[in-house]
């Protein structure tokens, strides 16, 4: 190994080329001594003048590297048998490889421990040397080994990987370390952790050489969270080989099965004494079912089979109660703990309905002081004085509605309002209390001293019971109120009452802003409801408007200057709400209406101007960016004390941010999306009400009626004109309405993004279609009518066509009966003409011949007819013979048939002659 050499330039631009510095001289002396001593203590003495003097200089460090590493891997190879020389080789090699106190060290130095480490580390022969120490039995060797090979983890680690998993047995070596001494387990296992980190060939080898069973192993020997630092290394290992694998999490549930990181989370001993130490590793275990919970990272999309089965595995191996045992039960819990195991429930139910239903049915308490889980939770949501616990508490909730109906019906069937208390807030003691009595107790609170922090809270939990379902958003309407001091005030509906509050929290915001600083979420939360409330929900929007102040409070809030950009792009929604969803007739109310008035208030297109401010708003723009990925529980990354005490970081109120940076939990993708979508909506809507103001309401005047003695045509003809002018009008209004909406919809638009272009586009597309589907309309109701009078005229000429031919047949058919009464009157005047002229007797016919002739000629045909009818008897005479034998071979009584025929037909006939 030409070492030397290749260091040779590195330290000349160190020390210089010409001058050699009192530690490099040193060192090269040492280095002699050790390479041509005689005397093996001269060279032991040597060794450990060399280990001194490295392990306090940087220079030391570095004028080692460039020629001490030949000599050092030289004796590790090939004076085994000598241990002393050995443990000083690799004392000596640990201290070249030790970064020296960066604060002993100037800036203007390099850093020799890292280039060391990077120099050593090029020659994959010296990491199988270290490996082969592992098998010698003196501990030192091994201990010294292991501790050198993790400073070469954390300097080289991808040459180190790659150098591990070439060498033959080389991880199998070091988990057979896990079963040794405790002091060397305990390196052995830290170093195991940051191999496992990003390597994953690694940890397939890690899994199949027993990983599992060695590291349950360790944990139960340590005595659970209860134990010292190694247990969180222990569960770091685990979590690096369970984080990227769903193939080790299926082997882990199939083998060992999920009961030892479960056990981790039971309370032992004094429970309400939480150290440091315990802390952390309970974060390490709810990491590491979390990790469970969620399935592996590199699961399919749609492909979610080892996530489901985990989930039914961990609640049927009672996890949900140990969950509720920690984070609601077990008061004296850090609250980073607290937050934790409500992440961990929240994700345990998220898409299982089985989950979902257990915890539904799940009680807290003992004897009488029993209540249901979700009761406890909301009590702890209402009540917390910490943010976060709240945010996690209200994710519990937010996973036990989502696409869950049925229970978001359970939860709103309880909306039962309770009397208002007369001594103190019974919220810290009544278990008794319905989940939704105890709601709508938390939406009511604060009312008498101003603070709304509990009543935003329930305003939280409310907006999970009515997302998407109608049903529940009709009983919330439903809900009447009694006023707190019932001679001061009449009942209103909650919708009313929560829009009171919001208009309490705008005016005590405005009254003092440096109080409120750290509250700046009460509106936006409970606009969060609101907006959700009335989405598909026309009886909610009637109920909002049934008050005529809300609507003017509403506009104003919209163009508060001191609201936030949050809160006023929120307040704009609703607004459009009332319009898209308005299915009122009534004046005043109805979506015109409101359009109108914010016409007239800020013009729309300030109106519009304020969902483009939201969207560009921290909270928004910030949502739309992926999240970052949990980051792991670490040695180096472990909270501290300070942290796990309070994780309430939430009031630091982020550069350049007026809304609270708690609100990025709470506005999740679902809901911005929702609010994206509804801008989309009431830009189409607004611009329809504006080019067609009204449409659906027909007004007739009395004066069309038809007046009395008022011919048609008089009638029609001032329908017509009256007709004309109406639509001469109209045309006009819409043409005006469609051009105002198109420059509406396309002004302030040179700053949005690709996508609002787009939409302003389709909007104008929208008026020009309109437009011309109006034109197309008219032309085609004027051909109609065209149509309806040229069949009407086609009809006239038929009908007077066919009366021309009637006419004209009656006239032939007289003109033929007028020329045959000319011919007989011809005929009758030439006979009177004869017999005037005395001709002689006229000759008569033989009457009495011709009578006997015509009586011959009758009888004869008389005699041909009787003939052909006796032949026609004959034969039918012969059918109904072969029909009776028929008959009776069949059985059936001939003459009995023949006399009720006969009986029929003399019915028959006596009923023709009647």
């Amino acid at each position: 190994m030409d070492l030397a050499s290749r260091y040779k330039g590195v330290v000349g631009m160190v020390f210089g080329d010409n001058q050699s510095s009192n530690e490099d001289s040193y060192i090269q002396r040492l280095l002699d001594r050790i390479s041509n001593g005689t005397l093996p203590d001269d060279r032991r003495t040597a060794i450990v003048e060399l280990q001194s003097v490295v392990a306090e200089s940087n220079a030391a460090q570095l004028a080692f590297g460039a020629a001490g590493f030949p000599v050092i891997m030289g004796i590790l190879k090939d004076q085994r048998d000598d241990v002393e020389m050995v443990r000083g080789a690799l004392e000596t090699l640990l201290g070249a490889l030790t970064p020296i106190d960066h604060a002993r060290v100037q800036k203007t130095e390099v850093h020799a421990a890292l280039m060391n480490s990077d120099l050593l580390s090029r020659e994959a022969e010296n990491i199988t040397l270290l490996l082969s120490l592992l098998e010698e039995e003196d501990f030192y060797v091994r201990y010294y080994t292991l501790q050198i090979l993790t400073a070469l983890l954390m300097n080289s680690q991808n040459r180190l990987q790659e150098a591990i998993l070439t060498t033959p047995r080389g991880i199998t070596r070091l988990m057979d370390m896990l079963m040794d001494r405790e002091v060397i387990r305990n390196e052995a296992l830290l170093l195991l952790t940051h191999l496992t980190r990003e390597a994953e060939e690694i940890q397939k080898i890690v899994v199949f050489e027993g990983a599992f069973e060695k590291i349950f192993s360790i944990i139960k020997e340590e005595g659970g969270s209860d134990g010292d630092v190694v247990v969180q290394d222990c569960l770091e290992l685990l979590n690096n080989l369970l984080r990227s694998s769903s193939s080790n999490q299926i082997l882990l549930r199939e083998t060992m099965g999920f009961e030892p990181i479960i056990s981790i989370l039971k309370l032992r001993g004094i429970t309400y004494k939480y150290t440091k130490q315990k802390t952390v590793n309970l974060l390490s275990a709810l990491e590491t079912i979390n990790m469970l919970i969620m399935g592996g990272a590199d699961t399919e999309p749609g492909k979610d089979s080892n996530k489901l089965a985990n989930r039914t595995v961990l609640v049927q191996k009672k996890l949900l109660d140990h969950l509720l045992m920690l984070g609601v039960e077990s008061q004296w819990a850090p609250v980073a703990v607290r937050c934790m195991t409500f992440k961990c429930i929240g994700d345990l139910i998220d898409g299982h309905p089985k989950n979902r239903d257990i915890l539904a049915s799940k009680v807290l308490g003992e004897d009488r002081q029993v209540e249901p889980a979700l009761n406890s939770i909301l009590r702890i949501i209402l009540q917390t004085s910490n943010i976060q616990e709240f945010v996690a508490a209200d994710y519990v909730f937010k996973t036990f509605c989502e696409k869950n109906p049925e229970g978001q019906t359970m939860l709103a069937s309880t909306l039962i309002p309770q009397p208002h208390p007369t001594a103190r807030d019974p919220l810290e003691d009544d278990v008794h209390m319905s989940f939704g009595s105890m709601l709508l107790r938390g939406l009511c609170s604060g009312e008498a001293d101003g603070d709304l922090e509990t009543c935003c809270r329930a305003a939280s939990i409310l907006f999970h019971v009515v997302k998407d379902n109608l049903q529940c958003k009709e009983k919330a309407l439903k809900i009447v109120l009694e006023s707190p001091m019932p001679s001061m005030g009449t009942p209103e509906p909650l919708l009313q009452r929560i829009v009171r509050y919001l208009a309490v929290a705008s005016s005590m915001k405005g009254k003092d802003k440096s109080s409120t600083l750290g509250k700046s979420y009460i509106q936006q939360i409970i606009l969060k409801l609101l907006v959700t409330w009335t989405v598909d929900c026309p009886a909610a929007v009637q109920c909002f408007l049934d008050s005529r102040h809300h609507l003017k409070f509403l506009l104003e809030l919209v163009t508060d200057p001191a609201a936030t950009v949050c809160i006023r792009g929120l307040a704009s929604i609703l607004l459009g709400e009332c319009v898209i969803y308005n299915k009122s007739i009534e004046n005043g109310k109805d979506a015109f209406a409101v359009v109108d008035a914010v016409g007239q208030k800020m013009g729309l297109t300030s109106y519009f101007s304020k969902f483009e401010e939201m969207q560009n708003s921290f909270i928004f723009s910030t949502s739309k960016k992926p999240q970052q990925g949990y980051k792991p529980l670490t040695r180096t990354a472990t909270p501290s004390e300070a942290e796990i005490n309070e994780v309430d970081g939430a009031d630091e109120m982020v550069r350049g941010n007026e809304d609270h940076p708690m609100l990025l939990s709470l506005f999740d993708a679902s809901f911005i999306g929702l609010v994206k979508s509804l801008e989309g909506n009431i830009r189409e809507r607004i611009v329809e009400v504006y080019s067609r103001p009204k449409s659906e309401v027909a007004v007739v005047p009395a004066d069309l009626e038809q007046k009395s003695g008022e011919i048609e045509k008089d009638y029609i003809n001032r329908l017509k004109a009256f007709i004309e002018k109406q639509c001469s009008e109209i045309q006009n209004l819409l043409a005006r309405n469609a051009a105002l909406a198109e420059d509406v919809a396309s002004s302030g638009r040179n700053e949005q993004s690709q996508g609002s272009e787009q939409r302003a586009s389709t909007v104008m597309d929208k008026v020009q279609m309109e437009s011309i589907r109006r034109e197309l309309q008219e032309t085609s109701q004027r051909l109609e009518t065209v149509k309806a009078e040229k069949a009407k005229i086609e009809s006239e000429a038929s009908t007077y066509k066919n009366m021309a031919a009637k006419l004209e047949s009656d006239l032939k058919s007289l003109s033929d009966a007028y020329n045959s009464l000319e011919q007989a009157n011809y005929h009758l005047e030439q006979e009177v003409k004869s017999l005037k002229g005395g001709e002689g007797p006229m000759e008569f016919p033989d009457i009495e011949a011709i009578k006997e002739e015509v009586r011959k000629e009758a009888q004869k045909e008389s005699e041909d007819e009787l003939n052909d009818l006796l032949v026609c008897l004959g034969q039918e005479e012969s059918k109904v013979e072969k029909l009776s034998a028929k008959l009776i071979e069949l059985g059936v009584d001939v003459d009995k048939l023949l006399e009720d025929i006969g009986e029929e037909s003399e019915a028959q006939a006596e009923s023709e002659e009647d």
